[in-house]
């Protein structure tokens, strides 16, 4: 028998570690070679580990909720297996003599450890039958957070646990907050007869100059629950994506630039080929590959557009990569990312948008596979909207909307004039960063993807 150390994978350059959500597997539960083991979920995206040998789960060196680095041992598998033995190639030293080769290093690395240990045990493992991990007991000890605070921070873990992202943001709203005077509310249980709400209204750090000159308060507004309410706790992936949404709206300057265009020749070139296109690639032919096809050119003709902000340096990315939002069973959005999206064809954008989108909605998606965007696409027309203002996904400068393609009357020339006809439109919405993007690129953008849908040949090949 041998044992084999399961090691978290490394999931992508930007990685570096990852948090336990749950063990899919028990100790002493028989495993099978890339069978799933454990849930992992980074900042990125959420995740299986598979074994990589096939025995039984002896040991869990990880518990549910806690942070895990990159290449760190998490299980132990006993497996059928021997182990190699490498006894006759090491050297004969006797134990005085190995005694006298331990370095110095290990030594001090050794006492650093045990000093590290004595700090974390000043916090305690539980309170009032509530676990913290060693990470977070860690970070309350070296930010001076008392026992009776750490008892007070919400919880998004099982069990209500504390995680790392929950002391953090606590830690970051505290600081936030220094300096402004504590608000104490009183008699905030509701008695059913108390059908109205209640707004405590506390004055926090400046956040505007007012016209003398000085800075008046902000003022957050913290809502208490009338009688029947229903209190429902953010997903991790919701408050990821809420700080993100913030971060942005924060950050860029956003404006908007509409544009509707006429994707007749498209709509009925589709539906004469779809059928064959199918029968011959294997693959559903939606309109997003099309669409993308286009952004993927104007954004050749204006590279502008593809761009990121760093401070005050631009950075102009050479690769063209498509980010392209998708809706998850959860009703979260994720955006997986088409690389070199301008040097594929109808074909290859096709099976890459299929791909990429089924893989989303099974929560298979890989950390690389939503990262280095250059430029996002939305399909709000999914859910029926005709156009929508949507958020840019930072640090990009740019994302455009697509709207719901509908059957209208148009007026429609042609050498004989001017005659109203049907015609299928649809809505371009581009916001984009009035920081660096002015508005003359911003809608000469928009209007090369429109001409590019607009110049569709009915002809045309795969």
């Amino acid at each position: 028998m041998a044992k084999f150390e399961l090691k978290l994978p490394k999931m992508g350059e930007s990685v570096a570690e990852a948090t336990i959500t749950s063990w899919l597997k028990d100790v002493g539960d028989k495993i099978e070679l890339d069978e799933p083991i454990l849930e992992i979920a980074t900042d990125k995206v959420d995740s299986e580990v598979p074994s990589e040998v096939e025995g039984v789960l002896v040991e869990k060196l990880f518990d549910a909720d806690e942070v895990v680095k990159v290449g760190a041992t998490i299980a132990i598998i006993e497996t059928e297996s021997e182990v190699e033995s490498f006894e006759d190639d090491l050297p004969d030293f006797t134990a005085e003599e190995e005694v006298d080769k331990l370095s110095e290093e290990v030594v001090n690395e050794v006492n650093g450890r045990v000093e590290q240990a004595k700090a974390i045990a000043s916090v305690p493992v539980m309170s009032e039958g509530r676990f913290y991990s060693p990470l977070v007991r860690n970070i309350a000890k070296e930010e001076g957070i008392s026992q009776e605070e750490l008892d007070s921070i919400p919880g998004s873990g099982k069990d209500d646990r504390v995680t790392k992202d929950d002391i953090l943001m606590y830690l970051k709203s505290r600081e936030s907050k220094s300096g402004a005077p504590k608000v104490e509310v009183k008699d905030t249980t509701l008695k059913p007869e108390q059908a109205a709400e209640k707004i405590v209204e506390a004055p926090q750090p400046v956040s505007k100059i007012q016209s003398n000159g000085e800075q008046s308060p902000k003022v957050e507004k913290t809502i208490v629950s009338s009688a029947g309410d229903e209190i429902i706790e953010m997903t991790r992936m919701g408050k990821l994506i809420s700080h993100h949404m913030m971060e942005s709206i924060n950050t860029s300057a956003h404006v908007q630039s509409f544009i509707e265009a006429d994707v007749t020749n498209i709509w009925n070139w589709r539906n004469n080929v779809k059928d064959e296109f199918e029968k011959r690639e294997g693959e559903k032919l939606t309109f997003t590959p099309i669409f993308l096809q286009a952004i993927a050119k104007a954004l050749r003709d204006y590279p502008m557009m593809n761009i990121s902000v760093d401070g005050d340096k631009i950075i102009k990315k050479k690769a063209i990569n498509i980010g392209m939002a998708a809706a998850l069973p959860d009703g979260n959005l994720i955006v997986p990312v088409i690389k070199n999206a301008d040097q594929l064809n109808l074909v290859g954008l096709t099976k890459q948008v299929n791909d990429l989108a089924n893989r989303a909605r099974q929560n298979q998606l890989k950390p690389d596979e939503i990262q280095g965007g250059t430029y996002t696409v939305t399909n709000v027309g999914t859910f029926g909207s005709i156009m929508g203002t949507p958020i840019i996904n930072q640090p990009q400068v740019g994302i455009l909307a697509l709207g719901a393609i509908r059957k209208v009357p148009a007026v429609v020339e042609s050498p004989q004039g001017d005659f109203i006809g049907i015609r299928y439109r649809m809505f371009l919405s581009h916001s984009y960063d009035h920081r660096v993007v002015n508005g003359a690129l911003g809608g000469q953008f928009v209007k090369a993807v429109k001409d590019y849908l607009e110049g569709w040949k009915m002809d045309r090949e795969f």
